[in-house]
């Protein structure tokens, strides 16, 4: 399999261009004529939609849904019956296999992981978020193992409001504990972002207000007694159809 490390060792001196090394890693596998076996952590539909647009192109694609941090449950069970949802009318429409494991959902595993660090008064974007990143990151590394994946990565990068920088120097460090490959990406580039919001409408995708943490939630006066509300009547229906 072609890894990043190679790719990356030839940009010294120079901030790291993930969108460019994934492209380079494409280019390699259509000269040796591969298809390689991707798993990717998303964290909800949205971030999914364009990134398997572009990627089902070129392998063969999982989503791994794998998302302690999203309270509350109710809420939790929506966004992951939104993301099934999105992907078997994506493969329905585009004549695609790409297939949909869900994590088991322990949040207590989470909250455990934030106070024990000491991160619950972590504003937005600082080392919570970091933690956050790099649990996820280790879940679908792992996965990816167990199933038999060439390569881990996850569509949080197409998200403008997620450091991409970040979730790539993490998911490389994540990397050297498993025996799979890391797939760098910067999704939100060449207007990716703009296209999931143009395939949100496509399939009439629920986009959520808040990232999910409880915590992030707290600080943005999220009334979750109405999320969970919302999420009930949402599921509700879903299920009576």
């Amino acid at each position: 399999m072609i890894e990043m490390d190679g790719i990356v060792a030839k940009m010294k001196n120079q901030k790291i261009n993930y969108d460019r090394v994934l492209k380079k890693m494409i280019q390699q596998w259509e000269r040796s004529e591969e298809r390689p076996k991707i798993m990717l952590h998303s964290c909800c539909a949205p971030c999914s939609t364009y990134v398997l647009e572009f990627l089902s192109e070129y392998a063969d694609l999982a989503i791994y849904f794998a998302n302690p941090n999203i309270h509350p449950k109710k809420e939790y069970e929506r966004r992951a019956w939104v993301q099934k949802d999105f992907i078997e009318k994506f493969n329905q429409e585009n004549g695609t296999n790409v297939r949909y494991i869900e994590a088991p959902y322990k949040p207590h595993e989470f909250m455990k992981m934030a106070k024990e660090r000491g991160l619950t008064d972590e504003p937005e974007g600082g080392l919570r978020c970091r933690a956050c990143f790099e649990m996820r990151l280790d879940m679908v590394a792992e996965a990816a193992v167990e199933y038999g994946y060439d390569y881990f990565g996850s569509a949080l990068t197409l998200s403008p409001k997620k450091n991409a920088q970040m979730i790539n120097e993490l998911g490389a460090e994540v990397q050297k504990l498993y025996d799979v490959n890391y797939l760098p990406s910067d999704f939100k580039k060449n207007k990716g972002y703009e296209r999931s919001l143009e395939m949100c409408k496509d399939y009439n995708i629920y986009r959520q207000c808040y990232c999910g943490c409880v915590f992030a939630a707290q600080a943005q006066g999220i009334d979750f007694k109405e999320v969970n509300k919302a999420a009930k009547e949402f599921l509700d229906t879903v299920e009576t159809k």
